[in-house]
């Protein structure tokens, strides 16, 4: 049985979470929406197999509910998917959910299909939405022992959401859909990414006046991180600058090998995961994302709040964040030596820097996380009543 809607609406929403719990996108975005949420009067129940690194501290709204997929000799590996539906089921019912909001097509949809049928045998009709990040589709979903799977947890989800217009069309261009895919995108949290004033960090890290560059990413060969390390070569020869890598992953050892072959080393710090990379984007001057696809470009969209204009490739959703010749500039894929001609400009340049960083901050506040709860909260009640009226017809 599903509660009526104007009960939902004026007690709040009991919301269940499942997300990758890690430094990736789609687990920062579920942990900073399902935080929005709670401070909004919603209880947000986040299940996981560990406590999302950005759920750092205590929420009167915020629950969190461990996931332990048992070790047994039958099995290679732990059937956490298995675990994490069992999970679901309990939580579901004991703590009465609205709704369960997945992010991540793989697994977290085809489980909270299982899920589903499990609650719906025992009298329970609980909506499902399922929110595609970027690599779940283009990189990981679209391998042909995925994408039968993948496709069909994405039609059998009650509401599908995506991260930019530019995901939208690509799953729709991959996957045979039926279902309407709702473009909500990412989202920023202006009480924590802001210009601070952190000079003393900053002279820590450039005491001769350097410029800094930064680059955050997960390290993996889709960020194109060696062209990050290439670009900074160019610059570091016409401007006295230095490069902040932040994030860790495949790709970091041979990076640091890459800068003892150009001789950088002294200019390249490699800064490993960072929980409050705020501090460092509120000290750069630019941020590099050379990337060779994006769903969205969260990372970019972090430095732009902290008024730091974006030097990136063009691909994937980066346009619908990164204006070109106004928040940054935007080349081609691979384009090494014209993002560091952009970086050059740029740097050697202080009244357009100062305009550009300006801009970065303006395009930023239009996904202030203020703009976009409210287009979760209506989507979530949208599907709630959908959910109510289709249990309606099937049991009349």
């Amino acid at each position: 049985m599903l509660k009526p809607l104007e009960i939902i609406i004026n007690q709040g929403m009991k919301i269940g979470i499942v997300c990758y719990p890690t430094f990736g996108g789609s687990g920062v975005v579920a942990t900073e929406l399902g935080i929005g949420l709670a401070d909004k009067g919603h209880d947000v129940h986040f299940i996981t197999y560990k406590r999302p690194v950005r759920l750092t501290t205590f929420h009167a709204n915020v629950f969190f509910h461990e996931v332990t997929a048992m070790e047994y000799p039958l099995f290679e590996y732990a059937p956490y998917e298995t675990a994490l539906a069992s999970k679901l089921v309990d939580v579901v019912k004991f703590e009465k959910l609205d709704i369960l909001h997945v992010h991540y097509a793989i697994p977290h949809a085809i489980v909270a299909f299982v899920t589903k049928q499990i609650l719906k045998s025992q009298g329970l009709n609980l909506p499902i939405i399922t929110t595609l990040h970027g690599t779940d589709i283009t990189l990981v979903g679209n391998d042909s022992s995925f994408a039968p799977v993948v496709e069909f947890s994405i039609n059998q989800s009650d509401g599908v959401t995506a991260v930019s217009d530019q995901l939208k069309e690509e799953t729709l261009a991959t996957f045979k859909i039926n279902k309407d895919i709702r473009v909500i995108h990412n989202f920023i949290d202006f009480s924590r990414f802001r210009k601070t004033n952190k000079d003393h960090f900053r002279k820590a890290i450039a005491p001769d006046g350097e410029k800094i560059l930064v680059h955050t990413s997960n390290f993996r060969k889709v960020k194109r991180v060696e062209d990050v390390i290439r670009i900074f070569e160019i610059v570091s020869k016409k401007v006295n600058s230095k490069l902040l890598m932040i994030g860790d992953g495949p790709e970091r050892k041979s990076m640091e090998d890459l800068c003892r072959k150009l001789n950088i080393c002294d200019e390249v710090r490699f800064l490993g995961k960072q929980e409050a990379v705020e501090e460092i984007l509120a000290i750069s001057d630019l941020f590099i994302l050379p990337s060779e696809n994006e769903s969205f470009g969260l990372a970019a969209l972090e430095a732009m709040a902290c008024e730091v204009p974006v030097i990136s490739s063009n691909a994937g959703g980066i346009p619908e964040v990164n204006i070109d010749g106004v928040t940054g500039y935007m080349c081609e894929v691979g384009d090494v030596d014209g993002m560091a001609k952009r970086c050059i400009e740029l740097l050697e340049d202080e009244i357009s820097l100062a305009v550009f960083r300006k801009n970065a901050f303006t395009q930023a506040k239009r996904f202030d996380i203020h703009e976009i709860l409210p287009q979760y909260e209506n989507y979530y009640l949208e599907i709630i009543e959908k959910t109510k009226q289709h249990s309606n017809q099937y049991l009349t």
